[in-house]
């Protein structure tokens, strides 16, 4: 896709893909749900970025690591990628300034912790918005059968429910099948495709 190719390029400084990398970006482009296994350093949050980029509306990211968010969200706002970042250490400000960015239509990446997720003005803002992806980041947590069990991440099934036919793209590291199977279920994603990079 020379569009994928172009933004890669442009944006991102990089000539070609991982091969994980490539085929999750070839799921998300195509619309699919996925859940997908890559290494901690396999490069995911690219998976996420680049289609973010590539197709029309606003794309929201879910995340526990508020400074792994922080660092990305200055990273991309460097490049100039219209994002912002909403979770528990964000002023009044940053919270304004993001929702009246959501409103207008001119955010292309959404950060949002999961307690965020939670609220249900935030849901219903989303609810007015033309979401193209969800990616959930460090998937694992929905399962108690993970090692980091979160129980704040069980809501998110309420995003995978309000956005029928928004592809989702689930992100975990390390996964045994029991958690693999455990957070398709929880979340309640319909025919994903599994991609395992080595």
């Amino acid at each position: 896709d020379l569009q994928t190719g172009e933004v890669l390029k442009r944006y991102f400084g990089h000539e070609s893909l991982k091969p994980g990398q490539s085929e999750v970006i070839g799921r998300v482009m195509n619309l699919s749900n996925t859940l997908a296994v890559l290494p901690t350093g396999g490069g995911k949050s690219l998976c996420y970025q680049l289609p973010a980029m590539c197709m029309q509306g606003l794309s929201i990211v879910i995340s526990p690591l508020i400074a792994l968010m922080r660092d990305q969200v200055e990273s991309l706002t460097k490049k100039g990628l219209p994002c912002a970042r909403l979770d528990s250490t964000s002023s009044a400000e940053e919270i304004e300034q993001a929702m009246a960015s959501i409103g207008s239509g001119e955010l292309k990446l959404l950060y949002l912790s999961p307690e965020r997720l939670a609220e249900p003005s935030m849901l219903r803002l989303l609810k007015e918005s033309h979401i193209a992806l969800v990616a959930i980041d460090e998937a694992h947590c929905i399962s108690e059968w993970g090692h980091d069990f979160r129980p704040d991440y069980l809501n998110l099934a309420t995003i995978v429910k309000a956005f029928p036919d928004v592809p989702v793209t689930a992100f975990t590291a390390t996964a045994t099948h029991r958690v693999q199977e455990d957070v398709i279920a929880k979340l309640g994603l319909r025919s994903p495709h599994l991609v395992r990079a080595s």
